[in-house]
């Protein structure tokens, strides 16, 4: 029997209290994107993933991502990610799409096609979170000092094959949206996203990603990778205010608020297999967020639920409300389309270009 819907009936001040007094002395002064992962799956998968959609789209997250039962690009369990996002393009209005695909999954023109048709669907909400995932697998961090560095220098290699042909797949994708004989999409290029925790996923992020993904447990560490990817951008050419830093973080939002105890703070942790996570409640979440943000370590949080249907409704319902109730996070879509959502301007492309192009010789 499928699960109950999830309903938004959040009011700030009944949810405030009795948690901690949530402080909001300085406001951002750049636009705060939300977004979430709605991986996993229900007992009637295609309800929900569409309940999912629309509780994110009712807190007016920037959109949703879905990749495999990890998150990682694969099987999500009930066909490929891009498909199951087309079926719940018509079920939402204005949350964007974004599937995690394997840049070596399939050739690029199938997949310059594939999320294109996904961006028609959706009329202009998709994107595509690029992922470059490790085959081999090196098991024990244990040994002598030798040991231990040679699976570290394998590793860095690896890291570096990968994400170099992620490099080439991407900037192919981007190449038949442009016109090289591909499909149009409605807005132009669909929005690219990249996990750039990992050193050697970087410069492809900078020169060819909307969005970045950084997997840090504090925000010094996060403004670091966030200054590196700016600069990085600035050096392939790019405007580094046309890339959005969204710090990556996983949510268990089960537990009671921490609250602004002396000498403690609900900060997020390693969880020992290179993600981060957070452990606390709603409130403790709105706090973490405003504090990055006032910070400027990055420009928003792509959130993972650890149970999705329960923590993504107490994002929404609580976390995203209380931001909303305190002027730091909008309360609807700013636009129609994913690139609207997040600021970003219509890309030139060289389709558009040559037939102006062709018109003033005309």
């Amino acid at each position: 029997m499928p699960a109950a819907p999830i309903s938004r009936t959040f009011s700030p001040a009944a949810s405030a209290a009795p948690g901690p007094a949530f402080t909001s002395a300085r406001r951002p002064t750049r636009t705060l994107h939300l977004a979430a992962a709605i991986d996993g799956r229900g007992h009637d998968p295609a309800a929900y993933y569409v309940e999912l959609a629309r509780l994110a789209e009712g807190g007016a997250l920037d959109f949703v991502t879905l990749g495999g039962a990890d998150g990682s690009g694969g099987d999500p369990g009930d066909g490929c990610a891009p498909d199951v996002l087309a079926r719940v393009a018509p079920a939402t209005d204005r949350i964007g799409l974004v599937p995690v695909v394997d840049a070596a999954r399939e050739e690029p023109f199938d997949l310059a096609l594939t999320v294109a048709t996904l961006d028609w669907v959706s009329h202009g909400r998709a994107g595509w979170a690029v992922t470059a995932p490790d085959p081999a697998t090196e098991q024990g961090a244990d040994g002598p000092a030798a040991l231990r560095a040679a699976r570290r220098r394998r590793a860095a290699e690896r890291a570096e094959a990968r994400w170099r042909l992620a490099a080439e797949v991407t900037a192919a994708v981007s190449g038949f949206w442009d016109g090289g004989g591909g499909p149009k999409p409605p807005q132009g290029r669909p929005v690219v996203a990249v996990d750039a925790t990992e050193p050697a996923a970087r410069a492809t992020a900078a020169r060819y990603a909307d969005i970045a993904f950084v997997r840090a447990a504090r925000p010094e560490d996060a403004g670091e990778i966030r200054a590196e990817l700016r600069r990085l951008a600035a050096g392939s050419g790019r405007d580094p205010d046309r890339l959005r830093v969204l710090a990556d973080l996983t949510v268990d939002l089960c537990g009671g608020e921490l609250g602004p105890e002396p000498g403690v703070e609900a900060a997020p942790v390693a969880d020992g297999a290179g993600g981060v996570r957070f452990s606390g409640g709603p409130v403790d979440l709105a706090e973490l967020i405003a504090r990055w943000q006032r910070s400027d370590a990055v420009d928003g949080f792509h959130i993972r639920p650890v149970e999705p249907r329960r923590d993504l409704e107490r994002f929404v319902n609580g976390t995203v409300a209380l931001l909303q109730h305190r002027g730091l996070f909008r309360a609807f879509h700013p636009g129609a389309t994913l690139r609207e959502h997040l600021g970003l301007h219509r890309p030139e492309v060289r389709f558009a270009a040559a037939d102006r192009a062709a018109e003033a010789v005309s």
